[in-house]
C-alpha cells in the first residue's frame, strides 16, 4: 500500500468467487474525497458517541450482537461465496463476530480506572476513548478480523472507520448494514471499500484518525508504521508469521501427526498462524510421517458449500501462482493430498520433506497449503529451529513432559503458542505477534487498553 499521494477515482473492484472464478458482484470504491468526509462524519459521531452512557453503549452493543446472529447463515454464506471459506468454519466466523460483539458488550460498564494512594489529595485515573479509529482489514479472515477490531473500539467509545480488502468486502459490508439497523447512530460505525492506495492510504495521513489497526502482511504493515510515526499515530499490527508446529518424542504421536494437518491446512493455509515448519525430534520422526501421510491425503478438498468439505480454494490466481513458486518441479515433495480439477484457485496440501532449515519454503511465508517437515535432535535444538525466523506470531508444542512443555513454551519466541493442541485464538484471551509479527494485542482484556488513553487527575486536599 503506497503512501504517496493518489487522486484518482477507482474503478469498480469485481468481486469474484474463489472456488468458481464467476464474478459475484461490483463494489465501487471510495474516492479520498469520499473518505475525508466519512472520517468527517466519524469525528462528529465521536462527539455524541463517547458521551453515550456505558448501560446504553452496552446495550447498543448486544442489539449489534443480536442482529449478526440472526443473520449468521447470510453472513457465513457472503464469507464462503467471496472468500472461499468452507462452510463449516464460514459459520463458526460469524459467530465469533457475535461473541466477541457479546464479550465487548459488557466493557463499558466495567472499563474503569483506579485510585491511587498519594501524599496531600486524591488520585485517580480514567480511561479516555482515543477519537476516530481506522481499521484495515485482511482477505484471509474478513468478517472475524472486522469484528475483533470494532467490537473493542466501538466499547471503549471510539468511532470506526472500517477498510476491508478489495478482494472481499462483502461481509463487512453487511455488518455495517446491520449496525445501523439494531441502532448505532449514523457515522459511528463505517465501512469504505476500495483500494489500499487510497483509503488505505488516508487513514495512515488524515490528522483525525488517531489510531490504527492493522493486519496483514509485514511488508505492508512496515510501510503503515512509517506512514504512523510522522504523527505519532498509535498502531496495533498483526502480520506475518512462519509459525513452528514442535512434536518430542515422548508426544502422543499417533495424535500429534493425524492433527497437523488441520494446523496449517485450515483456510487453505492461508493464515498468519500457521504452523508451516513440523519441527520433529529425529527417534520419532519416520513414526511421525507414517502417520501424517495418511492424515495429508484424507483432508477432503473441493466445494466450500458442501459440510463434508474441509479446505476449500486459494483467494486468488495471482496467489495460487506465488504458492506454487514454492512448490517447483523437482521440490522434494513427500506426499501431497487432492483437489479439484477445472475452474477455481485450487492447490493440493503439500508437504516437503527432506528440507533444510535455509531452504525458501522454510524460511518464508507460503500463506498457502504447503508444510515442511524438519527432524530435530533435543529441545535446545527444536527451541533453535523454532526461534530461527524474524516471526513469532503463534506455533504448537507436543510432549507428555509438563516441566519440557513449559521450558519450551516460555523460550519460543512467539505471542502465542498451545500445547499439545493447535489453537491460536480465542475471543476471552489476547492475541498478537512478537518481533516482526507485529506490535499490540488484540481481544481479551487488553485489547481495550489499546483503545483508550489513560488520564490521570489529581485533587488536592490541602
Amino acid at each position: 500500500m503506497p503512501i504517496g499521494n493518489n487522486h484518482t477515482v477507482p474503478s469498480p473492484t469485481a468481486i469474484l468467487n474463489p472456488a468458481t472464478g464467476a464474478v459475484i458482484t461490483s463494489v465501487e470504491g471510495l474516492t479520498e474525497g469520499e473518505v475525508d468526509a466519512a472520517i468527517a462524519r466519524a469525528s462528529s459521531a465521536f462527539e455524541t458517541w463517547r458521551g453515550v452512557a456505558p448501560g446504553d453503549r452496552a446495550r447498543l452493543l448486544r442489539r449489534f450482537a443480536a442482529a449478526v446472529d440472526a443473520h449468521r447463515d447470510e453472513l457465513a454464506l457472503l464469507e464462503v461465496a467471496n472468500a472461499g471459506h468452507v462452510l463449516g468454519n464460514a459459520l463458526w466466523e460469524a459467530g465469533n463476530v457475535r461473541d466477541v460483539l457479546e464479550f465487548y458488550a459488557g466493557a463499558p460498564e466495567r472499563h474503569s480506572g483506579r485510585q491511587i494512594p498519594v501524599p496531600g489529595g486524591i488520585d485517580m485515573t480514567f480511561y479516555e476513548p482515543l477519537g476516530v479509529v481506522g481499521i484495515i482489514v485482511p482477505w484471509n479472515f474478513p468478517m472475524a478480523i472486522a469484528g475483533w477490531g470494532l467490537a473493542p473500539a466501538l466499547a471503549a467509545g471510539n468511532t470506526v472507520v472500517l477498510k476491508p480488502a478489495e478482494l472481499t468486502p462483502l461481509s463487512a459490508l453487511r455488518l455495517g448494514e446491520l449496525s445501523l439497523e439494531a441502532g448505532l447512530p449514523d457515522g459511528v460505525l463505517q465501512i469504505l471499500p476500495g483500494p489500499g492506495r487510497v483509503v488505505g492510504r488516508r487513514l495512515v495521513t488524515h490528522p483525525a484518525v488517531r489510531k490504527l489497526c492493522f493486519t496483514g502482511s509485514t511488508e505492508v504493515g512496515r510501510t503503515i508504521m512509517s506512514g504512523c510515526a510522522e504523527q505519532i499515530k498509535r498502531l496495533t499490527l498483526e502480520l506475518g508469521g512462519k509459525s513452528a508446529n514442535i512434536v518430542f518424542a515422548d508426544a502422543d504421536v499417533e495424535l500429534a501427526a493425524p492433527r497437523a494437518p488441520y494446523g496449517v491446512f485450515d483456510n487453505a493455509g492461508q493464515d498468519c498462524c500457521a504452523r508451516s515448519r513440523i519441527l520433529v525430534q529425529r527417534s520419532a520422526y519416520d513414526r511421525f510421517m507414517e502417520h501424517l501421510e495418511p492424515a495429508v491425503t484424507g483432508v477432503v478438498v473441493g466445494d466450500p458449500t458442501q459440510a463434508t468439505t474441509e479446505m476449500g480454494p486459494l483467494i486468488s490466481p495471482a496467489h495460487m501462482a506465488s504458492v506454487a513458486s514454492f512448490v517447483p518441479d523437482g521440490a522434494p515433495v513427500a506426499f501431497r493430498g487432492t483437489c479439484p480439477d477445472g475452474p477455481g484457485n485450487w492447490f493440493a496440501p503439500t508437504v516437503l520433506a527432506p528440507v533444510d532449515p535455509s531452504d525458501r519454503a522454510a524460511s518464508e511465508e507460503i500463506f498457502g497449503p504447503v508444510v515442511v517437515v524438519i527432524p530435530f535432535d533435543d529441545e535446545a535444538d527444536a527451541v533453535r529451529l523454532a526461534n530461527d525466523t524474524p516471526y513469532g506470531l503463534s506455533g504448537s508444542l507436543w510432549t507428555r513432559d509438563i516441566g519440557r512443555a513449559l521450558r519450551v513454551a516460555r523460550a519460543v519466541e512467539t505471542g502465542t503458542l498451545s500445547v499439545n493442541s493447535h489453537s491460536s485464538v480465542r475471543y476471552w484471551t489476547p492475541f498478537g505477534g512478537a518481533k516482526q509479527s507485529g506490535l499490540g494485542r488484540e481481544l481479551g482484556p487488553d485489547a481495550l487498553h489499546a483503545f483508550s488513553d489513560v488520564k490521570n487527575v489529581f485533587i488536592s486536599s490541602e
